[in-house]
């Protein structure tokens, strides 16, 4: 996807630097011309021998280059890239190149080349959210030709948790394949549902799940970067909305069929439901909180909406795939639901599992369509987003 693009790939100081390793790695697989430019404090975190070795290039450190043409190392690589990708890009380089400086290689280079610039940002959560470093990626995000891509949000290095982690090396480089290609799913509409649903049982509390709607957000993130116009219905999740994707949210499993209703009303080619809905809610939510007065309480329940087999049921249904998270005979159950539901497709995967329970960052699945079935080993939650992503373009376009 990337045959004969030429990627400069800056790396600066901080912890996430190890990851651009395997960035430079996936750019190469894909068929891209990888240069590396290391400042120094990139170079404490990891060798440019590293880079070297996994790029077959030289490694640029240097402002004045002895080995370059005239000397003159960052005009050549300013005119040698069809894209400038920095990861990680720690705070003080934001704030460097955002004030137009050029005091080393990287930022002189940033200057003077025409080339798109995208910046992976990576710090701590306090160091994102000060006011400074925001002031700073407010004003590089009016340049046209310079994109921010990210950061997440989670655990960082230091323990902290909030925003400020570097994408994974697997979106950074969905980002860079869909920023020169318009991708397998171009001009497609993706309507996705994530997350779990709440159901009422009074002003307090309420029937829910462990869901925690990576997958769902997964998802959206791969579509997206696949080219596709993303829509994403989420229950109530501890996730950021993806940058790009329209993300409508809802609390119970009746509000979440009307938006993905009302989402497919305007037009769409995939429906995804990965959200995890609650089965039954019930039958009155009461007006007041409930008393704690003995020691039984029986709760009536019914059934909730199927949200994928209605979506199926429609005259003008889009290719829809559906998924099984089960705890026992997880084909069997999956296949069962494929045509009890009339689904194009579902995805199955064994939730008692811990290593790829709710909540956790790895899964692995079993994919299932009428004729045939695809088995995808452990990963993380965003490449089986891509690999399933594909595996649904390669179905509607057979």
């Amino acid at each position: 996807m990337l045959n004969g693009r030429r990627i400069l790939v800056g790396v600066t100081g901080g912890i996430a630097a190890y990851k651009t390793a395997e960035l430079v790695r996936l750019l190469i697989k894909a068929g891209a011309d990888v240069r590396v430019v290391m400042t120094s404090g990139g170079q404490e975190f990891i060798t440019p021998l590293t880079m070297q070795a996994l790029s077959g290039n030289p490694v640029h450190t240097h402002l004045l280059d002895t080995d370059a043409e005239a000397g003159m190392g960052h005009i050549e690589l300013a005119k040698w890239a069809d894209l400038v990708v920095i990861a990680p890009a720690s705070a003080d380089f934001i704030a460097r190149i955002s004030a137009g400086m050029a005091n080393d290689l990287l930022t002189t280079l940033c200057l003077a080349t025409e080339a798109p610039i995208a910046l992976a940002p990576a710090m701590n959560q306090a160091m994102w959210k000060n006011r400074r470093t925001q002031r700073n990626i407010e004003a590089l995000s009016d340049d046209p030709k310079l994109f921010i891509w990210g950061p997440a949000d989670g655990e960082q290095a230091c323990g902290d948790i909030g925003a400020g982690r570097m994408l994974e090396p697997e979106q950074l480089a969905g980002r860079v394949k869909g920023h020169f290609d318009h991708g397998f799913l171009h001009g497609k509409k993706v309507v996705i549902t994530a997350g779990p649903t709440r159901e009422a049982i009074d002003p307090v509390r309420y029937i829910s799940n462990h869901s925690s709607g990576k997958m769902g957000y997964a998802l959206a993130i791969a579509a997206r970067d696949a080219g596709a116009q993303v829509e994403l219905v989420s229950g109530p999740v501890a996730i950021p909305a993806p940058e790009g994707v329209e993300t409508i949210y809802v609390s119970s499993a009746s509000t979440m069929l009307e938006a993905a209703q009302n989402a497919v009303d305007k037009g769409c080619d995939i429906f995804i439901a990965s959200a995890a809905v609650a089965d039954y809610r019930p039958d009155e939510i009461q007006e007041q909180k409930i008393k704690k007065s003995q020691d039984k309480m029986v709760i009536e329940l019914i059934k909730n909406p199927d949200i994928v087999a209605t979506i199926a049921a429609r005259k003008d249904r889009p290719f829809t795939v559906g998924f099984a998270a089960e705890t026992q005979d997880v084909v069997a159950y999956a296949e069962g639901k494929l045509q009890r539901k009339k689904l194009d497709m579902i995805v199955a995967n064994d939730v008692s599992d811990q290593r790829i329970g709710f909540n956790s960052e790895n899964n692995e699945a079993t994919v299932l369509w009428n004729g045939g079935c695809q088995s995808f080993s452990l990963q993380s939650k965003s490449l089986l987003a891509v690999n399933i992503m594909a595996l649904i373009a390669s179905r509607i376009s057979s």
